[in-house]
């Protein structure tokens, strides 16, 4: 029986450039007061600090976006920091929930530990507002095992699983 490995930040980093830096001309760095997307040669996914988590949710937001985003940085979408009101609180679930559950499988693959974010420190989330939200990442998650995870995803998903789960020696229960 094989036994996940949670991996650090560094190794995450590794395997998407390994992984994607030639074919998609776009690599993963930590190191980040905030995480950013910057579209050039190659790209670039800025995650927080040295997080495994926050670069595996940057990952999944690189994912989701397609070809026409990914010319823009962070991906033309707005941003708003802590201290979003309730309606811009609205408008970050609506959009949130996809790339979580992606994240919540990269996660899954790697041994690290996933909960949704609010991204809003501080902020007055009812107990709804966030089982509503972990609803429709739950949604999203039965989605993607239903259809299968967006191409790109489902690449990364592979290469986490393959890595954070080694195999068992060859002469595991051999001569017993």
């Amino acid at each position: 029986m094989s036994v996940k490995h949670p991996l650090d930040a560094a190794r995450v980093v590794a395997l998407f450039n390994r992984t994607f830096e030639a074919s998609e001309n776009t690599v993963l760095q930590g190191g980040a007061e905030e995480p950013y997307y910057a579209p050039g040669q190659p790209s670039c996914i800025f995650f927080r600090a040295d997080y495994a988590r926050s670069a595996l949710h940057e990952v999944a937001h690189w994912c989701v976006a397609g070809a026409g985003r990914r010319r823009f940085p962070d991906y033309g979408y707005w941003y708003s920091p802590d201290g979003r009101d309730a309606a811009r609180q609205a408008a970050f679930f609506a959009v949130e929930a996809r790339p979580q559950a992606i994240e919540a499988a990269f996660c899954e693959a790697c041994g690290v530990d996933f909960s949704p974010s609010v991204d809003n420190v501080g902020a007055d989330i009812s107990a709804e507002q966030l089982s509503a939200f972990e609803m429709r990442v739950a949604e999203w998650s039965a989605v993607f095992l239903d259809r299968g995870l967006p191409s790109r995803a489902a690449q990364f998903l592979r290469e986490l699983e393959r890595l954070s789960t080694p195999s068992e020696p060859l002469s595991a229960g051999v001569g017993r």
